[in-house]
């Protein structure tokens, strides 16, 4: 195995954030190397990923319909963007008009990223709550047919577009109320940061770098007023819902 040779000769190990170098020394996200990556942790470090916030930023993003920052403008700038969001993909004008909770995702459409999960847990929130959601991504054939009969169960409820559109998807950090990424594991993702950078706090669940990025809005973490987003652990669509 060249992986292991590199890894039993290398001087240093690095991986895209500190929660996943952890990881990687189990058998469960080792994937046969645990034992290795263990003996060689004296040399091990994370360095988190980062993000362009000169691409990523929503007072100049060339895609946003209102612009907006931390100086203010925020509450009219993300309706004006959710609006022409909803607009470009289709959706009704009671959906357009609403200002009801939007749950937006954008991502690979594969057992990964837990976008299962989220398809699995969608019903149960529109039974109990006013939200609407829109997914954005492509992938396994299964899931997307899953998504596109939600969009079709409920059409005033559920968006979606099939593939990866750069504009759209910077509206969708731009409109939303929230971003839902329930990865089952993350080395360390970048669409929480761009929520985060978007003032649209993400839902993630606890894993890797998700877990590096976003402290959940907890009792601990309000206190110290440092929430930013709401976290969960169990792999399951109702520990997400």
């Amino acid at each position: 195995s060249m992986l292991k040779a590199g890894l039993m000769s290398t001087d240093v190990i690095t991986t895209v954030s500190p929660q996943y170098a952890n990881e990687i020394r189990t058998q469960e996200y080792g994937y046969g190397y645990a034992s290795i990556i263990e003996s060689r942790s004296d040399r091990l470090t994370g360095i988190l990923n980062g993000i362009d916030d000169i691409v990523w930023d929503p007072s100049t993003d060339p895609h946003l319909a209102a612009h907006y920052s931390v100086e203010g403008g925020i509450r009219r700038a993300k309706g004006i963007n959710r609006k022409r969001l909803l607009e470009s993909l289709g959706a009704p004008p009671q959906a357009i008009e609403s200002d009801d909770p939007l749950i937006g995702s954008v991502g690979r459409l594969v057992y990964q990223k837990g976008v299962d999960l989220l398809l699995e847990a969608i019903p149960a929130v529109l039974d109990n709550t006013d939200a609407r959601f829109v997914v954005i991504g492509a992938g396994e054939k299964r899931l997307e047919q899953q998504l596109q009969s939600l969009c079709e169960t409920y059409p005033e409820q559920v968006f979606s577009y099939i593939g990866y559109s750069e504009p759209i998807a910077h509206l969708l950090e731009a409109g939303a109320t929230m971003f839902a990424m329930p990865s089952r594991y993350e080395p360390c993702g970048l669409n929480q940061m761009y929520s985060l950078r978007y003032g649209t706090p993400p839902v993630v669940r606890a894993t890797g770098g998700l877990a590096d990025t976003v402290i959940d809005a907890d009792p601990r973490g309000i206190a110290r007023e440092e929430a930013n987003g709401f976290m969960f652990e169990p792999a399951t669509p109702e520990a997400l819902g």
